[in-house]
């Protein structure tokens, strides 16, 4: 029987947006895991209670959904005009593998006020009140987020009266900036429309043909009409994950659009890449009752959103999503800018299984090709438990 000791780690466990996760400096981390590896992959999954059969995480600090099994790793960054480097690793529930491709935009509220609160931020730059601007490198994808936190009396401020669909309780409002979010993925070649179309004809074998926009914009995501795929925008979380079969549509169409984007080379390969490229579908207006019980109005928004993560449909929207669609709302033909009712805009309110939520974006027309300067939201994060995490001595 093994009696090898426990070994603890600093950690942090935070909520951003709508997401949870467990935060690590790097060096804090055993010396193992400071490097990409299997090392850092097996420890980050114990941390998490992965993989689990169950599908519940018992013995871990995850939450059993994609929203909270979450694991972030920052560092002082050396990177000229950036105070931290941010490094985030979706942990796979029941499966064993820890995903690498792209980012948390939740998350990403987050880390301004962990890296203040965690000494990595020079403190000749942060206001005694007021808001501090911390330029962030997101490592995953090679792009810049600037995230403007309040401060007060020297400490971050988490407490505010700032509203957010999909948390329960107010809090401070964290804004954030995502800085030419086109996503540059290997394979794409670094274009936000890897087809070189803003919308194309998804054919997936077995499945159907459809209409698509395929957009590499704070995370690559594929966003396809409700209607073509027998939904109406208005669905909540059990319309979708109590169907196994509609599960199944989903994950083969994110695979065959996963290889007209060139993320992938064979349709097997997504099995290993659940977090990107992301599935959503877009609706003009209809009211709906939100997950929460509130009502969403025609006049609450200017499209209907729903998407899929890890597999399942997201309880409100991923933060990094959320990018994509104001990006693509602000370019004139997408399916998301026609279904908000086309032209040209430079923000848009959508609703989501939660509420609404409002992302802006900066697009302008350049020698033939759309370019985004930066894609703007609000977010809020609080901590909600500091100290060790411990995971036995073997675990990695």
């Amino acid at each position: 029987m093994s009696q090898v000791p426990q070994i603890r780690i600093p950690a942090t466990y935070l909520r951003g947006g709508t997401s949870k996760g467990v935060f690590f400096k790097l060096d804090d981390l055993p010396e193992a895991a400071r490097v990409p590896g299997r090392a850092r992959d097996k420890l980050l999954q114990r941390v998490i209670g992965s993989p689990d059969p169950y599908g519940k995480q018992i013995d871990g600090m995850g939450g059993a959904t994609s929203s909270t099994s979450k694991t972030v790793i920052i560092s002082r960054s050396e990177r000229p005009g950036h105070d931290v480097d941010y490094l985030f690793g979706q942990v796979s529930i029941d499966k064993d593998f820890v995903d690498w491709s792209g980012n948390c935009g939740n998350l990403s509220a987050a880390v301004g006020p962990f890296a203040i609160s965690a000494g990595l931020v020079d403190p000749s730059r942060l206001p005694q009140d007021g808001v501090a601007v911390i330029t962030i490198w997101q490592a995953n994808i090679g792009k810049t987020i600037v995230a403007h936190v309040p401060m007060r009396g020297g400490q971050v401020q988490e407490t505010g009266d700032f509203e957010l669909d999909g948390v329960t309780f107010p809090a401070a409002e964290v804004q954030l900036e995502f800085m030419d979010p086109a996503a540059e993925e290997e394979g794409a070649g670094g274009a936000m429309f890897p087809t070189g179309n803003v919308v194309d004809t998804l054919e997936v074998p077995g499945v159907g043909s459809f209409k698509a926009t395929m957009i590499n914009a704070g995370i690559p995501t594929i966003f396809l009409n409700a209607d073509e795929i027998g939904y109406t925008g208005t669905e909540l979380q059990e319309a979708i994950n109590g169907d196994p079969a509609a599960l199944a549509r989903f994950e083969t169409i994110r695979a065959h659009g996963a290889i007209r984007m060139g993320l992938i080379s064979k349709v097997e390969e997504a099995a290993t890449r659940q977090h990107t490229p992301k599935v959503a579908f877009v609706a003009p207006p209809k009211q709906y009752v939100s997950s929460s019980g509130k009502t969403v109005t025609v006049q609450d928004t200017d499209v209907l959103v729903r998407a899929m993560s890890m597999g399942k449909l997201h309880h409100a929207m991923m933060g990094t999503a959320a990018v994509a669609i104001g990006t693509a709302a602000a370019i004139p033909g997408t399916l998301v800018n026609l279904a908000a009712g086309g032209g040209e805009r430079n923000s848009v309110r959508f609703g989501h299984p939660s509420g609404t939520l409002r992302v802006g974006a900066e697009a302008k027309l350049e020698d033939g090709q759309w370019v985004v300067t930066k894609a703007i939201m609000s977010r809020s994060a609080r901590v909600l438990m500091e100290g060790w995490v411990r995971v036995p001595g073997d675990a990695f």
